[in-house]
Formats: structure tokens, C-alpha cells, sequence
């Protein structure tokens, strides 16, 4: 597959899971990709690593310059870099609120702002958020990620709004539960990981998790020209979790 030909791209949290999986589908499609993490060691040619912190201003600003000055311009930007929490409304510090917030939506601000006078002058400009099922769906102790993707969802389709006279399209993706080194490191942490498993994988309808592959289709559809007339939309990729309601199994 080529419809990528030609592009470049800037991939944050690319240095595992969803991320990682992004931006090496984006490159196999043709694309000129960089790869943006605190930890970029697992970003290997052919794609650029690039080290970055999303909630440090000034270092996404000269990450994304570099990016742009290696590849010849930024066409696409996945918005990607996240974190995690658990926890009722309760359980949180404000520093921890704080935090989370800092990456999942002020990183999104910061790689944005650094990459749109790049994106004003691509022919083919596109935006995708990483967001999640939660921003649309309540799950249990999970307020604080909750919070941060729900701010994600809005961001989303406000940047669509402001952008889309000057060509730029803006979406997002909302996975379910993916199987990636996170949620594995969830898992491991609990007492009877193969239950928790079992649990996240019933909560699905499909019944399994979400490979990050999956996902990463999903955000190399809406950051390709195939998209172009997509703009300000969520696409699940959640086995089923937003929209079916099944009866139970017998």
C-alpha cells in the first residue's frame, strides 16, 4: 500500500503500543515518519526517532522543527503521547490531576501549536487525537483518564472547526481496551491478572481486545487522502463497546 507516498508525518508516543504501531504502519504506506518519545530507543529506521517530552513547550517546539526540516515538511500529525490512571473521582491528587492532564490534553496544544504553521502549508493536512472509549462511554475507576479524554473529544471537534477553512482536517480515534504494554503492565499488577483479562475481554463484545494494529489503521485511514472528505469525526475501534447492546451470554 503507497497512498501515503509523498507524505510526512510526526507520530507522538511513538515509542510503544498504539503509537509505535502508528507510525511504522504510516511509513509502510510510504510516508517519512517521525517518531516523538521520552524514550524513542524502540523508533528504528526507517523512521526518525526524535526525543521529546509533549509537556515541555520548548522541547516539542524544536523536536518538531527538526522533524519538519529532516522530512521536508509535516503533512500529518498523530496526536498519540498519553498516560493513564485509576481511580474513582476520589482517588486522585491534584498533582496527579495535574499531570495527566499536562500530557493527554496540554500535549496535545503544545505538538499542535508547534506543527501548524507547517500543516497551513501541506496539500494534504491532517490531524489525529488519540482519544478513548471513555470520553464517550462510563467505565468504572477511571475518572481522571476519563476527564482527560473527554477534554480530548471536545478539543478534537473544536480544532476541526477552526481549522477546516484553511484545509486542515481534524479527527480522532477512540479505541476500547488495547492489548499494549500498558494495559499488560495493568494486568500484572493485579491478583489475579488472567481474570482481569478475562473481564476486559467480556466488557468487548467482540469478546477480545484491541490489537494496537487495529487502531493504527484506523489512524492512517483518517490521516490519508482517502480521508479527505473526513473532518471532525470519532471513529471507534472499540469491538463493539460505544453503540451494541447484547443481551447477555448463555
Amino acid at each position: 500500500m503507497s497512498e501515503l507516498a509523498g507524505l510526512t508525518a510526526v507520530v507522538t508516543g511513538a515509542g510503544s503500543g498504539i503509537g509505535l504501531a502508528t507510525a511504522t504502519m504510516l511509513a509502510q504506506r510510504g510516508a517519512r515518519v517521525a517518531g516523538l518519545d521520552l524514550d524513542p530507543a524502540a523508533v528504528a529506521e526507517p523512521l526518525l526517532p526524535l526525543t521529546a517530552d509533549v509537556t515541555d513547550d520548548a522541547a516539542v517546539r524544536a523536536a518538531v522543527e527538526t522533524a519538519a526540516e529532516r522530512l521536508g515538511g509535516i503533512d500529518i500529525l498523530v496526536n498519540n503521547a498519553g498516560i493513564g490512571a485509576q481511580g474513582t473521582v476520589e482517588a486522585n491528587s491534584d498533582d496527579e490531576w495535574r499531570r495527566v492532564f499536562e500530557v493527554n490534553v496540554l500535549g496535545i496544544v503544545r505538538t499542535t501549536r508547534a506543527a501548524l504553521p507547517h500543516l497551513r502549508g501541506s496539500d494534504a493536512a491532517a490531524i489525529v487525537n488519540t482519544c478513548s472509549i471513555v470520553a464517550v462511554a462510563g467505565l468504572p475507576n477511571r475518572a481522571l483518564y476519563s476527564a482527560s479524554k473527554g477534554a480530548v473529544l471536545a478539543l478534537t471537534m473544536a480544532m476541526a472547526a477552526d481549522h477546516v477553512a484553511e484545509g486542515i482536517r481534524v479527527n480522532c480515534v477512540t479505541p476500547g481496551t488495547a492489548d499494549t504494554p500498558w494495559v499488560r503492565r495493568l494486568l500484572d499488577a493485579t491478583d489475579d491478572p488472567d481474570a482481569e483479562l478475562a473481564a476486559l475481554r467480556a466488557r468487548q463484545p467482540m469478546g477480545r481486545l484491541v490489537s494496537a494494529a487495529e487502531v493504527a489503521a484506523a489512524i492512517a485511514y483518517l490521516a490519508g487522502p482517502l480521508a479527505g472528505a473526513t473532518t471532525g469525526t470519532a471513529l471507534a475501534v472499540d469491538g463493539g463497546m460505544q453503540g451494541l447492546r447484547l443481551r447477555p451470554r448463555t
